[in-house]
C-alpha cells in the first residue's frame, strides 16, 4: 500500500495518491492531471477512482479530465446535485475496494452538505488514514458559510450545526492513531486558523484542535466556529459551479493562454477585448518598468488567491506578462482557479513593449530608513494593506489599515490628492495594491520596500500592539 500527499503551496492544497496491488485512487486532484497519470504509469498502476470530498470552491478540480483520460469512476458523497458529468453518489459507509485495501466513505456534512471524508483500511482491515477534505484541518475545521453562496437556504448556522454532529459522531470516535490528511493547510481561505503542518494523528488533534473539544456544547461550537469569519474571495461561488457543471479541457485552456503575442498584437488584443494585463513578475522588477494599467500579482507569492480576490470574475479576459519560460506555469495556475480566458502572453516581455515605441510606467519605492527620515521632517500617511488580524497583532503607530482583500469597499476613503506610503508584510501585497489602484487613477502611492518586516527590524518606527484598528475618516 502506498499513500502520497501532493501538496501545492500556492493553493495550500493537498491532493492524495493511494495505491494497492496495481490499482490507484486520487483524492481531490488539481485540474492539471498529467502528474497523477504519470505517477500511476511509472508504478504500473491503473487509476480506478477519483474521490472528491465535496464540490470545491477555492479551485477547479481535475475530476472530469482525469476520468476521461483514465476511465476512472468519480465518487462524491450523498448528493442530488445535477452535474455536467457522470459520477457515483455514494452512501454513508459505502466501501470501495482498491487492490488489497478498502476506502470507506464517511458522510460529514457541515462545510458543504455533500462533504465527505474517506477512511482507508489496510490489508488487515485496520483503520489507518483519514482523508478529511475540508471537514477537518490540522488545527481547524472547514468554514460553514461557503455553501450558502450557492444554496441560499443553507445558513451558516445550519451548516455549523451539521459540522458539529459530523465531528462528534463520525470523526471523534475513530482511533487516535489514525493519520489525518486534510484538504488544505495554512494560507487557504477555507478555514480560519489552520496549522502549517499538513498531517497529524487524530489523537493529537483531539487534544489540540479547538473544534474537537468534547466539552463544547453545540451552541458554543457554533458561536466559536462563526466568530471571526471574513468574507470569502469573490470567485469561490463561480468555482463551485464549474466543478458542478463542467469546464473546458485544461489542455485547450493552456494552449490558448500560452499563445505568444507580439507587442503590436498584444496592444490590439488589449484594445479589442478590454482585457486586464496581469504582470506576474517580482514586485520590484515591476516597479522598475511596467505597461500602464497592469496588475502586478507575482507568481512567487500567493498568486491564485490574489488573482481570485482582486479580479474576481473568472470570465475576465487576461493578457499575461511573465518572465521568459514561465508562461505555461502562469496559464496553468490561472486555470486551477477557473480563469480560463487568458488570451496569450507578451512575447519578449516589457522590453519588447518598450522597443515597439510604447511607454513604461514606474512605481516609486523607498526603504524603511528613508521613510523614517521623511517622517522626522513632516507628517506622512501610511497605508497598511495587511489583513485586519495582522494589523491588530502589531502595526506602525498611526498607520491606517486598508486590507487588500477589501480594497474596493474603501476606495472612497482614499484621497487621490494625498501621498500615501503603502506597505504589507514583505512587499508583495503592497505592490498588488498599488498596481491596481494606479490602474484606476490613484497616482500618489509609494511602496515601502520590505514592508512591515523590515520596518520593524529597522527599529526606527513606533510599533503598536493588540489594539483596535484605526479606521479612515
Amino acid at each position: 500500500m502506498r499513500v502520497e500527499q501532493i501538496y501545492t503551496g500556492c493553493l495550500a492544497h493537498g491532493a492524495y495518491y493511494i495505491e494497492s496491488n496495481g490499482e490507484a485512487a486520487i483524492i481531490d486532484p488539481l485540474r492539471e492531471v498529467a502528474p497523477y497519470i504519470e505517477m500511476a504509469k511509472e508504478r504500473n498502476a491503473k487509476i480506478k477512482y477519483v474521490f472528491e470530498t465535496h464540490f470545491h470552491a477555492d479551485f477547479v478540480s481535475g475530476h472530469m479530465d482525469l476520468a476521461k483520460k483514465t476511465g476512472a469512476k468519480i465518487i462524491y458523497g450523498p448528493t442530488e446535485m445535477e452535474t455536467g458529468f457522470d459520477f457515483i453518489s455514494a452512501k454513508d459507509g459505502q466501501e470501495f475496494k482498491l487492490g488489497n485495501v478498502v476506502i470507506r466513505l464517511l458522510h460529514t456534512p457541515g462545510h458543504t452538505m455533500e462533504s465527505s471524508c474517506y477512511l482507508l483500511l489496510d490489508e488487515n482491515g485496520k483503520e489507518t488514514s483519514l482523508f478529511s477534505g475540508d471537514t477537518l484541518f490540522i488545527g481547524d475545521v472547514g468554514r460553514p458559510d461557503l455553501a450558502q453562496k450557492v444554496i441560499a437556504e443553507l445558513t451558516q448556522e445550519k451548516l455549523a450545526g451539521h459540522l458539529f454532529d459530523s465531528l462528534r459522531h463520525k470523526i471523534i470516535p475513530l482511533p487516535d492513531d489514525v493519520i489525518v490528511y486534510p484538504g488544505h493547510g495554512a494560507g487557504s481561505a477555507c478555514g480560519k486558523m489552520m496549522s502549517n503542518e499538513t498531517t497529524d494523528t487524530l489523537g493529537n488533534q483531539k487534544k489540540t484542535n479547538y473544534a474537537l473539544d468534547s466539552t463544547l456544547t453545540k451552541k458554543e461550537f457554533i458561536d466559536r466556529i462563526l466568530t471571526g469569519l471574513t468574507p470569502p474571495p469573490g470567485y469561490f461561488p463561480q468555482n463551485v459551479l464549474l466543478n458542478i457543471q463542467g469546464y473546458e479541457k485544461i489542455d485547450d485552456v493552456i494552449r490558448k493562454g500560452t499563445n505568444p503575442l507580439s507587442a503590436t498584437a498584444f496592444a490590439t488584443a488589449l484594445e479589442e477585448t478590454n482585457a486586464i494585463i496581469l504582470d506576474t513578475r517580482d514586485a520590484q522588477k515591476f516597479a522598475w518598468g511596467y505597461i500602464p494599467n497592469s496588475y502586478n500579482i507575482g507568481l512567487d507569492g500567493s498568486f491564485a488567491n490574489w488573482v481570485g480576490t482582486t479580479i474576481v470574475d473568472v470570465k475576465t479576459p487576461i493578457l499575461i506578462v511573465a518572465e521568459e519560460g514561465k508562461e505555461e506555469e502562469v496559464a496553468t495556475r490561472l486555470a486551477r482557479i477557473g480563469f480560463d480566458n487568458a488570451l496569450g502572453y507578451l512575447k519578449g516581455g516589457v522590453k519588447a513593449w518598450e522597443n515597439n515605441g510604447n511607454q513604461l510606467y514606474t512605481v516609486k519605492s523607498v526603504r524603511p530608513e528613508k521613510l523614517a527620515s521623511i517622517m522626522e521632517e513632516k507628517h506622512v500617511d501610511i497605508l497598511d494593506v495587511r489583513r485586519e488580524s495582522e494589523y491588530n497583532t502589531e502595526h506602525v503607530l498611526h498607520a491606517i489599515n486598508l486590507p487588500l482583500d477589501y480594497y474596493k469597499d474603501k476606495l472612497s476613503e482614499i484621497d487621490k490628492r494625498k501621498i500615501y506610503y503603502v506597505h504589507c508584510r514583505s512587499g508583495y501585497r503592497s505592490m498588488v495594491f498599488i498596481s491596481i489602484l494606479r490602474a484606476i487613477g490613484y497616482e500618489n502611492l509609494i511602496d515601502v520596500k520590505g514592508g512591515f518586516k523590515d520596518m520593524k527590524a529597522s527599529g526606527k518606527f513606533d510599533i503598536s500592539e493588540y489594539v483596535t484598528p484605526t479606521t479612515m475618516l
